[in-house]
């Protein structure tokens, strides 16, 4: 039905683009690649073919694709995505020998179009993004292909338990399945994937976030000997909290200063009106990189990308939406952990539940339930450098831990790389 649906949808398709186009969610320049039009030829010799949604996908495959190239200097990886975002991002960070291209939309002719220019050798797809006309067709023309850092919602689940049959033939595409944790992992046996392995999450061994030395040269003159710590990812209702909090601990920390990294930059406006209203001094960061003055209290990096460059500035971090208003859900905590931060989280971060619950578990990172709690403890970390130091041991040694997953994910891979051609049976070479 799905097949029959999609076939007949050309019309809804192109106009789906051009809202999305009018919308900036698309690259009007680029449109092209989502029909399934190259927009350059394809590199002699042989090709993988990784694909990831979006942006926390994109990132997670970086050291993924990086370690491939090393196993073969002759290899070069396609990498797709379907947000503008995921785009830019990879644009900047891809290795040589390694390029973009946006993700066609699920058309049968667009795929056709797609597979027969590219032809990959080897397919690794990552996550949940599942799209069945183009697996089908991967799994026709015989590509090897892999579900990396596969994850299915109860939700997903309970859904493609319905089309059982279905199911089982789209999940067949995939040589191996490598699932975040061993939940998941059942549920995908249960719709009778054929061959399903846990390694761990591949985000959580991402390379660490870059940063510009300039900057940070530049940020930690302007702030040497001042108390600073950083509220990362926020949404609404946490730049409050942070001013609240900022508010308490300056009686006895006038130097203080607080740094807000929000999730949405184009919720600036707001948030600086947030933090006025709490008669606090702040600062935009701002397109021109406006450093913190001693005045000021509260400082907004309202850019894209200096995530990196905040972690390493900051000797604690909370990680945000984890008290929001939208109830929450929690963001990645390892990329603040990689770079030394002692971490702080709050009650509601139900969506990565199980690695918050593995960091409490070994102490690599402080739970704050309350505002007086999260005030509490933060005046305790900024005015004790051995507790510090102590929580920010524990992160460090929790992030490289998690760095281990790479080499797992390797070795499951080993017999499609071989397969494939992409490389010789026997040989170990990695990351």
């Amino acid at each position: 039905m799905y097949r029959s649906l999609m076939s007949v949808s050309r019309p809804a398709l192109l106009h789906l683009l051009d809202r999305r186009s009018q919308k900036g969610k698309e690259d009007p320049s680029r449109l092209s690649e989502r029909k399934g039009t190259a927009g350059r030829k394809r590199p002699a010799g042989k090709l993988a073919w990784v694909h990831a949604a979006s942006v926390g996908e994109a990132q997670s495959a970086l050291i993924l694709i990086e370690a491939l190239l090393k196993k073969n200097e002759a290899l070069n990886i396609l990498v797709t995505t379907g947000t503008v975002t995921s785009a830019k991002m990879m644009a900047k960070n891809l290795p040589e020998r390694a390029f973009h291209q946006f993700y066609p939309l699920d058309h049968p002719d667009w795929v056709d179009s797609f597979l027969s220019h590219w032809h990959p050798d080897a397919v690794f797809w990552m996550e949940s993004e599942l799209w069945p006309n183009m697996l089908l067709a991967i799994k026709e023309r015989n590509i090897p292909a892999a579900l990396i850092n596969a994850r299915l919602s109860e939700r997903s689940y309970k859904t493609w338990r319905i089309f059982g049959r279905a199911a089982k033939n789209i999940l067949e595409t995939f040589s191996i399945i490598l699932t975040q944790n061993e939940k998941e992992a059942q549920r995908f046996r249960s719709l009778k994937a054929p061959h399903v392995l846990t390694t761990d999450n591949l985000k959580y061994n991402a390379r660490a976030l870059g940063f510009d030395e300039k900057s940070l040269t530049d940020l930690s003159s302007m702030t040497a000997r001042r108390p600073l710590w950083l509220y990362a990812s926020t949404h609404d209702g946490e730049e409050a909290l942070a001013c609240g909090i900022h508010q308490i601990l300056k009686a006895t920390m006038p130097d203080l200063l607080t740094v807000i990294v929000p999730r949405h930059p184009d919720r600036r406006e707001n948030i600086v009106k947030t933090c006025e209203s709490y008669n606090l001094n702040t600062r935009l960061r701002g397109a021109n990189h406006d450093l913190p003055q001693r005045e000021d209290d509260i400082y907004i990096a309202d850019t894209l990308g200096e995530l990196g460059l905040f972690y390493r500035l900051s000797p604690v971090a909370c990680i945000g939406r984890c008290f929001s208003n939208d109830g929450g859900g929690g963001h990645n905590p390892v990329e603040a952990m990689q770079l030394n931060c002692a971490v702080l989280f709050g009650p509601n971060v139900q969506n990565l539940q199980e690695i918050y619950d593995e960091i409490d578990a070994v102490h690599a990172a402080i739970k704050v339930n309350t505002e007086e709690q999260f005030t509490e403890t933060l005046r305790d970390l900024l005015n004790n450098p051995k507790a510090l130091q102590d929580v920010q041991t524990n992160a460090v040694n929790f992030a490289h831990e998690k760095a281990k997953v790479l080499v797992r994910v390797l070795d499951a891979l080993e017999p499609i790389l071989v397969q494939s051609g992409i490389v010789k049976e026997g040989d170990r070479e990695c990351a």
